[in-house]
C-alpha cells in the first residue's frame, strides 16, 4: 500500500524516523481493539447518563446516536491515516505526515495535553471509588494512585505485550458488570420513562453530543503506539471497527437501560448505572456496578499508562523533548524514561487536584485533533504515488473527511467563549515552544 515519504514525517530528519523504530511490533488486532475499548470506556460513562438526562431527558439517546455518527466520521478518518502511517506517535504521526513539522507539533501537544489531563482526572475519582469500596483506604488516597501508578509503570516498562494483554484482562473485567445493567436492564424498563416530551434544540444536541465526546473519545490515545502494532495496514481499521460499534451499542443500551428504570430521577443520580443496577436487582448489583467502576477506571489508568507515554516518546524522537526521553531500553524495547516522566507528572496532578480547571479545555483539544485527523487523511490519500496499492478498502473513506470537517465544527459550536480562550492560550503557547526550538535548530546547524 502507499506510503508518505519518509522527508514528510515529521521528525524524518532523524535517522530513526527514516530507517524504522526500535520499538517491538507486538500488538494484534484484538489487542489494539481491547487497548482502545479499555481507554474509550473509562470512568465516564458511569457519571454520564445523569448529566445526558438531565440535559436532554427522555431524548438523552439522540445525543449518543449524533456523538456515534460524528465519531464513526472522525475513527474513519483515523483508521485510513493510521493505515498509511505507521510510526509511533498516532495522530501525531498522521498529520506531521500530512501537513508538516508544525502541525505535528501542535497534533502532539493536544495528544498530550487530552491523555494528561484526561488520565489525571480518571485517577482522582479512581481513588476516591476505593475510598468508598475500601473505607480504611479513604484517608490514603495518594497512597492509593501511587501503589496504582507503580503497578501499571512496571507493568509497561516491562513490555508492551504483557501491557496489551493486561489491558485486555481488564477490559473483559469491566464489561462484564456493564452488560448485566445494559442488557439485563432492558428487561427491567419503563416504557413511560422512556417516552419524549419535548424534543430538544440543536444547540441542546450539540452541546451534550460535545460532552459525550470524552465518552467515545479513546482511539486517539490507543493508537499512539503505532510502532508496536504488527501490519497497521489491516490491523488499524479493523480493531477501530470492531472497537467502536461495540462501544457504541454498548453506550446506547446503557442509557436507555438507566432512563428506564430511574426515569426522571435518572438526571438527579450521582452513580446513575449503580443505582440503576440497584433498583433493577438489589443491593448486590449496586455493589458490583461500584466494584465494576473502581476496576474500569483501574483498567483505564493501564491503558493510558501504555499509551500516552509513547506521545512523549515521539515529541522527543522529534526533537521536541530532550533525547533521553526517546531512548529505548535495549531487553524490553520499552520507552522507559518516558513511561516514568509521564507517570510522575500524571501522579503530581491527580494529587495535587489543581487541573480541574483545566480538565475542560481536553474537549476542544479532541475535537482540535480530530480536525487535525480529518485533514490529514484526505492529504494522505490525495498524495499517494500513482499507481500504489490503495491499501485496505474502507466504506466511506474517501468521503469522510469532507463530512467529519463540518460535523466537528458544528460541535465546537458548543465551546464557551472562556473555553475558546483557554485553547487559544494553550495554542499559542505551544506555538511559542516550536518557534523556539526551530530557532535551536537554526542556531546549531549554522556557520
Amino acid at each position: 500500500m502507499s506510503r508518505v515519504p519518509a522527508a514528510r514525517i515529521p521528525g524524518s530528519s532523524t535517522a530513526s524516523s527514516m530507517s524504522g523504530e526500535p520499538l517491538l511490533r507486538a500488538i494484534g488486532t484484538f489487542g489494539l481493539a481491547a487497548a482502545i475499548v479499555n481507554i474509550t470506556v473509562g470512568g465516564g460513562i458511569f457519571r454520564l447518563p445523569s448529566s445526558v438526562a438531565g440535559s436532554l431527558g427522555a431524548a438523552a439517546p439522540i445525543a449518543y446516536v449524533v456523538c456515534a455518527v460524528a465519531m464513526g466520521l472522525i475513527v474513519l478518518c483515523i483508521a485510513d491515516a493510521g493505515s498509511r502511517v505507521s510510526l509511533t506517535g498516532g495522530p501525531y504521526a498522521y498529520v506531521g505526515a500530512a501537513l508538516g513539522p508544525y502541525a505535528a507539533f501542535l497534533s502532539g501537544v493536544l495528544l498530550w495535553m487530552l491523555g494528561l489531563f484526561a488520565t489525571a482526572a480518571v485517577a482522582t475519582v479512581f481513588a476516591a471509588s476505593v475510598g468508598q469500596l475500601v473505607p480504611a483506604l479513604a484517608p490514603w488516597q495518594p497512597l492509593v494512585l501511587l501503589v496504582t501508578f507503580g503497578f501499571w509503570s512496571l507493568v509497561n516498562m516491562r513490555g508492551v505485550a504483557l501491557g496489551a494483554r493486561l489491558n485486555a484482562v481488564a477490559t473483559l473485567a469491566k464489561l462484564v458488570p456493564l452488560l448485566l445493567i445494559g442488557i439485563g436492564g432492558l428487561f427491567m424498563v419503563r416504557p413511560e420513562h422512556l417516552t419524549v416530551v419535548a424534543w430538544p434544540s440543536a444547540a441542546d444536541v450539540a452541546r451534550t453530543s460535545l460532552l459525550l465526546v470524552f465518552a467515545f473519545a479513546g482511539v486517539e490515545s490507543a493508537l499512539v503506539p503505532s510502532g508496536e502494532v504488527r501490519d497497521t495496514a489491516r490491523t488499524v481499521p479493523r480493531a477501530i471497527a470492531l472497537a467502536m460499534l461495540g462501544t457504541t451499542a454498548l453506550y446506547i443500551a446503557l442509557q436507555v437501560s438507566a432512563q428506564g428504570i430511574l426515569g426522571p430521577a435518572l438526571g438527579q443520580a450521582s452513580t446513575p448505572l449503580a443505582d440503576a443496577a440497584g433498583a433493577a436487582f438489589g443491593g448486590w448489583a449496586r455493589a458490583l456496578l461500584l466494584a465494576g467502576a473502581a476496576i474500569s477506571m483501574f483498567g483505564y489508568l493501564g491503558g493510558m499508562t501504555l499509551s500516552v507515554p509513547r506521545i512523549v516518546f515521539a515529541l522527543a524522537r522529534d526533537g521536541y523533548l530532550p533525547r533521553a526521553l526517546a531512548a529505548v531500553h535495549p531487553t524490553h524495547r520499552t520507552p522507559q524514561a518516558a513511561i516514568v516522566v509521564q507517570t510522575v507528572l500524571t501522579l503530581a496532578l491527580a494529587i495535587s487536584g489543581t487541573f480541574e480547571r483545566l480538565a475542560i479545555l481536553a474537549n476542544v483539544a479532541a475535537l482540535a485533533l480530530y480536525l487535525g485527523c480529518a485533514v490529514a487523511a484526505w492529504r494522505l490519500r490525495s498524495t499517494a504515488p500513482a499507481g500504489a496499492a490503495a491499501g485496505p478498502r474502507l466504506p466511506l473513506a474517501g468521503v469522510a473527511p469532507f463530512l467529519a470537517v463540518p460535523v466537528i465544527l458544528w460541535l465546537l459550536t458548543g465551546m464557551t467563549g472562556r473555553e475558546w480562550l483557554g485553547f487559544g492560550a494553550c495554542v499559542a503557547a505551544a506555538s511559542v515552544v516550536y518557534l523556539l526550538v526551530r530557532a535551536g535548530r537554526a542556531d546549531t546547524v549554522a556557520p
